[in-house]
């Protein structure tokens, strides 16, 4: 087995074509073939150096002996009736992180995780059942994409939303990695404005996502309107109280979306929508209504459809632009976090700043 390798999969799209142009020449080859293969672990992906048929085989060997392009194991694959799809991948340490795709029209959407597991605890949340074991690589993250589009056929999102395992923002140097080889079309290739980051509210994290020139997206959970109801449900709101992470909000450059997980009898009464209202006008942001989803409940219920259609009534007539997102794959365990737990247990959880490897901006 060849050992110390390097990962190209690590590095961002320029920094490998400067590394790959300078280790074809060292080889004799021509500079251009860094080039090709450059475009090979991102743009048109292979599973390995020796299916870039248009190298030369000595120089496919040579490739072989310095890098490597790690993978990530599909362990399960389900498809609900209506086309979500959920993967569970392992990763090459044993760990297990969770990948969905949801087709929409001429979209496809990738569901993407950020860490294995989650410190940050919310009350509803499949994912803080699990505990948190560490944060995800560049190429571990970008790496979902990058199995989809190796499968057969091959699944190729037009939209990435970090709505999976774990807090992007708690993990910035690596997200930051990977929303560029997400993005720059020497990668990926997808429009910046066709990613979404979706954080609890890490005010180190914003004003980094801020500071990128790119037009990524921000999606920020509330959940509740009033600190003390939002403390129960979201135990980080202690460190990000309400009114720090709506100031982060109203100084974020591009729109914010608000997304608000809709539990039965507990943040969703008129009061709540007339509160939720007032927030998302203080930043114009958009509210995006969630179903609570049944299989990662964890003792809530959902709220009822007169209730939720009450609460989106009172957010419009308040001029707040909203929409009431659908509940899918609710055949196939579709809630975030809930197939690694079924499938892989819990473990203790961990509270983030108890966690050394989690980090922020």
């Amino acid at each position: 087995m060849k050992q110390d390798r390097e990962n190209l999969l690590d590095l961002r799209p320029a920094d490998v074509v400067a590394r790959l142009r300078t280790f074809a020449a060292e080889h004799d080859v021509a500079a251009y073939r860094g080039n090709q293969v450059a475009r090979r672990l991102w743009t048109t992906p292979v599973r390995s150096f020796a299916e870039i048929a248009e190298l030369p085989a000595a120089f496919r060997e040579h490739l072989d002996t310095a890098f490597v392009l790690p993978r990530l194991e599909l362990v399960t694959r389900q498809e609900s009736a209506d086309g979500t799809q959920k993967f569970l991948f392992r990763l090459p340490d044993g760990e297990s992180i969770e990948t969905v795709t949801i087709p929409d029209g001429n979209r496809l959407t990738a569901c993407i995780s950020s860490q294995a597991g989650c410190a940050l605890q919310c009350a509803f949340c499949a994912t803080g059942a699990m505990g948190f074991a560490r944060n995800l690589a560049p190429w571990e993250i970008a790496g979902q994409v990058r199995e989809l589009m190796l499968l057969d056929p091959p699944l190729r999102p037009t939209n990435v939303v970090f709505m999976g395992m774990g807090e992007p923002l708690m993990n910035w140097r690596n997200v930051d990695v990977a929303l560029t080889l997400l993005n720059d079309p020497a990668a990926i290739g997808i429009g910046a404005r066709h990613i979404t980051v979706s954080t609890v509210g890490v005010l180190p994290g914003i004003e980094a996502l801020a500071a990128r020139p790119e037009q990524f997206r921000l999606a920020i959970s509330v959940h509740a309107p009033l600190d003390e109801l939002r403390q129960k449900l979201m135990p980080v709101n202690t460190k990000y109280p309400l009114a720090s992470v709506i100031a982060a909000a109203r100084g974020f450059v591009r729109r914010v979306t608000f997304e608000y997980v809709l539990l039965g009898g507990v943040n969703d009464a008129q009061d709540h929508a007339a509160r939720l209202a007032a927030l998302a006008i203080a930043c114009g942001a958009f509210v995006n209504l969630i179903p609570l989803h049944p299989g990662g409940s964890r003792g809530f219920s959902q709220s009822t459809p007169g209730a939720t259609a009450a609460f989106a009534r009172t957010l419009r007539a308040r001029g707040v632009e909203v929409a009431v997102r659908k509940s899918r794959g609710l055949d196939i365990s579709a809630a975030c976090g809930q197939l690694r737990v079924e499938r892989l247990g819990r473990r203790p959880p961990t509270r983030a700043h108890e966690d050394a490897d989690v980090h922020v901006a």
